[in-house]
């Protein structure tokens, strides 16, 4: 069996203001191009199909575009799950009368878990689809009172999914979750404050490939079966590094899984260009295009006028400007104005070389600055007597 395993699509969400619809449609189109191009079996879109629980309509009309697109003209079987920024009873609306059609679109919890059946040459794959839920619903679900955090109840979901399998059965687990040792973004919703989120790998064995949603690299978890595609598009300037696909999973006759990366290209990248705002100005559209997404990093240490309005002649797109080193000059100002008589002239010395020059000062040069100072009190002194 071969699928397309993605997740992460976030459809309706805006990037710093920016309406990027037009970006996940393109994006999409990639998607269900890679689906077509590779023969899949299935797509299996790992949760956060929605960036709100009520999205807008041009997010509903390109999902209802793309699953009709998969489905009806490539005749490819879709599995969605809900992940913790979709409404699970508006994404399951309907799911029972379009599963004929081949989408099977999972979003409430359930006591026993949603199993959607795959066959092949060598058999019959079990999608086993695990929605994002609280635990508190869980408690509710499955009557136990002891299932207190995330671990302990995707741990009762999972294994109650795991008993149900039959021993010589090849399976994959979709699930929308923090695993434990996962890298995460800055776009992520945290799923609780501070580690409680997480869930631990354990819960994947038995299952001979994770499809998992959540975070936004692209990654593998303890081993290479436990898998996040990432998200197709980058969604936050922390996600500027990553280099954005979907996993394209063969599973063989004993279950054993090959996962290639397909990438994707998006219509404007996000990227990052640096400079003083002249030099910026200056080298106008360099390493990209002229619409891309841009966070600039400006080096000026002094007030500017305007900067980004300037910015944007060049980058109509520019989404931020960083002003660290300006920052980083005020602050250093601001310590040495906070109370001078209490400041020694050393401390004076090395907030101005650190404000003039970016860097601290070395202790050599502050013992050398320190026998200066001595020979000029020693000289006043000979000086007064």
């Amino acid at each position: 069996m071969r699928f397309v395993h993605t997740s992460d699509w976030h459809l309706g969400r805006s990037l710093y203001g920016f309406n990027i619809v037009d970006d996940q449609a393109h994006i999409l189109e990639q998607i269900v191009a890679i689906t077509a191009d590779v023969r899949a079996d299935a797509l299996v879109v790992a949760g956060d199909i929605y960036d709100r629980a009520v999205p807008p309509p041009d997010a509903v009309r390109l999902l209802d575009e793309t699953l009709a697109r998969v489905a009806l003209e490539l005749r490819v079987r879709v599995v969605l799950i809900a992940g913790n920024h979709d409404a699970p009873e508006r994404l399951a609306f309907g799911s029972r009368l379009i599963a004929s059609s081949g989408v099977h679109m999972v979003g409430r919890l359930t006591a026993e878990p949603v199993r959607v059946p795959f066959d092949d040459e060598h058999g019959s794959v079990d999608l086993i689809a695990l929605p994002y839920t609280e635990p508190p619903n869980v408690r509710e679900v499955m009557a136990n009172a002891q299932l207190l955090d995330h671990d302990s109840a995707f741990a009762a979901r999972v294994g109650r999914a795991r008993a149900a399998l039959k021993p010589a059965s090849r399976s994959v687990l979709v699930a929308h979750v923090f695993a434990s040792g996962g890298t995460a973004s800055e776009s992520e919703r945290p799923l609780t404050v501070g580690g409680a989120g997480a869930v631990e790998l354990r819960n994947f064995d038995g299952f001979h490939y994770a499809a998992l949603g959540h975070l936004h690299r692209p990654q593998s978890v303890g081993r290479a079966e436990v898998r996040y595609s990432g998200s197709p598009l980058k969604y936050s300037l922390s996600e500027i590094d990553h280099a954005k696909s979907v996993s394209v999973v063969d599973l063989d006759a004993r279950g054993e899984c090959r996962v290639e990366v397909a990438p994707l290209s998006p219509r404007r990248e996000l990227r990052r260009v640096e400079g003083t705002l002249a030099e910026i100005l200056e080298r106008g559209v360099e390493g990209g295009s002229r619409d891309d997404y841009v966070l600039a990093v400006l080096a000026d240490r002094e007030p500017l006028l305007d900067a980004l309005a300037r910015i944007r002649q060049i980058y109509p797109n520019c989404v931020e400007l960083d002003r660290s080193a300006f920052f980083a000059r005020a602050a250093t100002e601001r310590a040495i104005g906070a109370d001078v008589r209490r400041t020694s002239e050393r401390e004076l010395f090395a907030a101005f070389v650190e404000q003039v020059t970016g860097e601290k000062l070395r202790d050599t040069e502050g013992a050398v600055f320190a026998e200066i100072v001595d020979e000029l009190a020693r000289a006043a002194r000979e000086a007064d007597a």
